[in-house]
């Protein structure tokens, strides 16, 4: 068939794998319904190739925390386009955004630019070992994602090409038990370079938690670092660190801290990120040597928007959206009797929206059948990343969407079927061994 005659979704399966350069983007995580490609976006609103608008509340895999194309990032970008993009030796904005992170963030001794999350974590777990000439890495099995290298990727159910020695390097442990962290570092902790971790997700760290892995890595040796790829910007503008009061030895942001624009930055003490540097006597790490890490333009949109977060008040901010989408979804979920089966938990700066049914894969049917349903009424909720953009009357439309879609859960749930309801297959887990497979394995 000719390319012409195919549709957009059609070509990018051919073109790309999965269709998507981000797993999470891909057809198998939305509804049929839903848009196939996003064209152009202005605050909170995006359009798809067919003129269709929606509210969107996904925010680049809540990567943009201000808005889509907001003028003060979009007009320091395009001055600074103007001036070059990327040059022979570094650009003084490396130098004074990597101060301001250093005046910002508690743990930030040094910086280290980058382009995406993995980038910062895996020279976090080669940084670790390095300074503790200790092989193994830690970290809690039920967090989602920590990068696409093979010391995590080897932990999951995609560990397809990641060799066994590789896979033998890597422990996890359960967020939220310190003795079961204990143990595995009085087991297991003469070999254990670093401990890197979420704060937190959906729920609050257990009283205690934090202040105690951080006792515990330090009383092992072990180096302990802090993802804040969500939680940063979002839970305090000097990250999840800041707002729960522990420190790090090193730490990892990325998504918000650009509004969109691809950046991300490694964080920690000196004595251990200036072993990846050129003003010591040690072995050298070959830490992060990224021809676009320092792009200019870049690095201006993420500076811009730490300034415009700093000046609106912009952590507050997206809690205060989040509270008042979270709770009105709450009675929602109460008006329609779906209590025990519909949840809108965690952080009001980044509401979870699950769904507990029978069994998992009818857990995910009403899930998609709930996106489809919002979907088909302007509203894109795949997940829910507040933004200095979304205002009173985008909650009010959303959840009037929400009222009606779980309308429609709710006949499915009493039906027990989603059969006639939707309108395609169920969304499915990124991390499925094979594709056809519903749940995880």
């Amino acid at each position: 068939m000719a390319t012409e005659q195919l549709s957009l979704g059609e070509r990018a399966r051919r073109a790309i794998p999965g269709g998507a350069h981000t797993y999470s983007k891909g057809d198998d995580q939305f509804p049929a319904n839903a848009p196939r490609f996003i064209v152009r976006g202005d605050g909170c609103r995006v359009w798809d190739p067919d003129g269709r608008e929606f509210i969107d509340w996904g925010m680049g895999l809540r990567s943009v925390i201000l808005g889509h194309a907001y003028p003060r990032v979009v007009d320091a970008v395009t001055e600074a386009v103007r001036h070059g993009a990327n040059f022979t030796r570094p650009s003084t904005v490396e130098l004074e955004f990597a101060e301001e992170l250093i005046g910002l963030i508690p743990c930030a001794e040094m910086v280290k630019f980058a382009k995406n999350g993995s980038d910062v974590t895996t020279a976090a777990v080669r940084l670790a070992r390095a300074a503790t000439g200790r092989d193994l890495v830690a970290f809690p099995a039920e967090h989602p994602f920590y990068s696409v290298d093979d010391w995590f990727i080897g932990t999951t159910a995609l560990d397809a090409g990641v060799p066994e020695a590789t896979k033998r390097l890597s422990r996890t442990f359960p967020y939220g038990d310190l003795a079961r962290l204990e143990r595995l570092l009085d087991a297991e902790g003469e070999q254990i370079a670093l401990v890197i971790m979420e704060t937190a997700t959906d729920a609050e760290p257990p009283p205690g938690y934090l202040t105690g892995v951080r006792e515990l890595t330090r009383r092992h040796g072990v180096l302990l670092a802090f993802d804040e790829m969500i939680t940063g910007f979002r839970w305090h503008l000097g990250g999840s660190q800041a707002f729960y009061g522990v420190t790090p030895d090193m730490a990892t942001f990325g998504k918000a801290i650009g509004n969109g624009f691809s950046v991300s930055a490694l964080v920690g003490r000196r004595d251990v990120l200036e072993l990846g540097g050129i003003d010591h006597a040690g072995p050298r790490v070959f830490l992060l040597s990224a021809t676009h890490g320092g792009e200019v333009h870049a690095l201006v949109a993420a500076r811009e928007t730490v300034a415009e977060l700093r000046e609106r008040d912009g952590s507050h901010r997206v809690w205060d959206v989040g509270r008042a989408l979270q709770d009105g979804l709450g009675d929602a979920i109460a008006d329609h009797g779906l209590t025990g089966v519909v949840r809108c938990g965690g952080y009001p700066c980044s509401p979870v929206l699950a769904f507990t049914a029978k069994d998992a894969s009818f857990s995910a049917a009403i899930r998609t059948l709930f996106l489809q349903e919002t979907v088909s009424r302007g509203v894109l909720i795949p997940y829910i990343a507040p933004s200095l953009s979304h205002d009173s009357r985008d909650i009010e439309l959303t959840l009037q969407a929400a009222h009606e879609a779980l309308a429609t859960v709710r006949l499915a749930l009493e039906r027990d079927t989603v059969d006639g309801l939707l309108e395609g297959p169920a969304v499915k887990p990124v991390f499925r061994r094979f594709t056809a497979t519903d749940v995880d394995a």
